[in-house]
Parts: structure tokens; C-alpha cells; sequence
């Protein structure tokens, strides 16, 4: 397993093993998530499909959220179970500029052959929070004082 301290993983290698071939990575980096930069970490397992290059992994990261009940902010950890997989632009072998993937929402690895996990952590980081977050489940929400 290669440790690494970034999202950005330089996949050239593995475009030229043969399809199922896998590797794993342990990733650390900061990611944006809604204009605030947070620490990701965890595993990535990486393996060679006939298309591109199949991610997945499981990470680890903190958001700052606001409760619905007392709208106090708090720390709420996420547990990020991505599964995706990247299409190569260029051709490892001959250079030359592959089709766009029907999807038009597809993750693609870069000309460099550099495959970068921060816009999926990003996305996945998004829809993971939940809809009314609670800053503990006994939250009594706001208190008013009354005479």
C-alpha cells in the first residue's frame, strides 16, 4: 500500500498494466467543501478497467455544520464510500486525444495521466451531509426564556 499525501495520484503505470491489476493508497489532503478547506483521509484502491481506472475507497473527513435544533455550530464527521470511475483523455500508448465518455458528468484522468479525487470527495462530501444535521441527538433546540 503506497502512502500518499495528496489526492492527485500519477496513474501512467497503471494505464499500461493489464485490466484488473489493482493498487492501493493510503490518500491525506485538504479539500474545499462549501468555501472552507478540510482534511480528507483514508484508503483508495485503484484497479484497471477496459475503459479507465475504477476508484474505490473509503475516507474520513470533519465538516462544519449548523444544528437544525439550536443553530449552534459543531463538527459533524463523514464517512466518504466512493466509488467511481475515471476516463483517460490520452491514449497511454500512442499520445493520441481519446472520445469525451457519453457521460458528460464522467471524471477523467488529465493529459498528464494524473488522476485527481478531490472534485469526487467534494461532491460526495456535499450529499453526505444530512439535510438537518444535530449537533448530539439529545439536542433540545433553542431554549427561550420565558417570565
Amino acid at each position: 500500500m503506497l502512502g500518499l499525501n495528496t489526492l492527485r495520484i500519477n496513474i501512467a503505470q497503471q494505464l499500461k498494466a493489464n485490466i484488473g491489476s489493482a493498487q492501493d493508497y493510503m490518500v491525506k489532503d485538504m479539500v474545499d467543501i462549501a468555501d472552507s478547506s478540510r482534511l480528507v483521509q483514508g484508503k483508495a484502491r485503484l484497479t484497471r478497467t477496459d475503459r479507465g481506472i475504477l476508484v474505490q475507497g473509503t475516507l474520513h473527513m470533519d465538516v462544519e455544520s449548523t444544528c437544525s435544533r439550536c443553530l449552534s455550530l459543531f463538527s459533524h464527521p463523514l464517512t466518504l464510500n466512493i466509488v467511481e470511475e475515471y476516463f483517460p483523455q490520452i491514449d497511454i500508448d500512442t499520445g493520441n486525444t481519446l472520445p469525451s465518455p457519453e457521460d458528460y458528468d464522467s471524471f477523467t484522468i488529465d493529459e498528464n495521466n494524473v488522476l485527481d479525487l478531490r472534485e469526487a470527495v467534494r461532491q460526495y462530501a456535499l450529499l453526505s451531509v444530512p439535510m438537518k444535521p444535530l449537533c448530539r441527538t439529545d439536542c433540545a433546540g433553542l431554549i427561550l426564556a420565558t417570565n
